[in-house]
């Protein structure tokens, strides 16, 4: 996988000055040709079992956190059943 620097590179933004740079058209093209390259490097990035493991796993840390907000959220407020609680997490699915 390329540096974001490298790309720059490629894209044509370490050949310029910024005088160089002051043409809106030119300056266009160059961010348009980086544009394409993050592309291009980003849909070929191979994500091992090990990216998805983390990734299944941060969701489902911040789904944890969302739902102890609702509770807290509920104890704070003098709400403390659990079907209120419950109702809230589920209702968050909703939105």
């Amino acid at each position: 996988m390329k540096t974001i620097m490298e790309m720059a590179r490629e894209a044509g933004f370490g050949d310029y000055t910024v005088e160089a740079l002051a043409s809106e058209s030119h300056l266009l093209s160059l961010f348009e040709a980086f544009v394409a390259l993050v592309r291009a490097d980003e849909c070929n990035r191979t994500w091992t079992q090990q990216h998805w493991t983390d990734y299944e796993r941060s969701i489902a840390a911040a789904e944890r956190e969302a739902c102890a907000k609702e509770a807290d959220y509920y104890s704070r407020n003098d709400y403390d059943t659990t079907a209120n609680i419950a109702a809230a997490i589920r209702a968050r699915g909703q939105a």
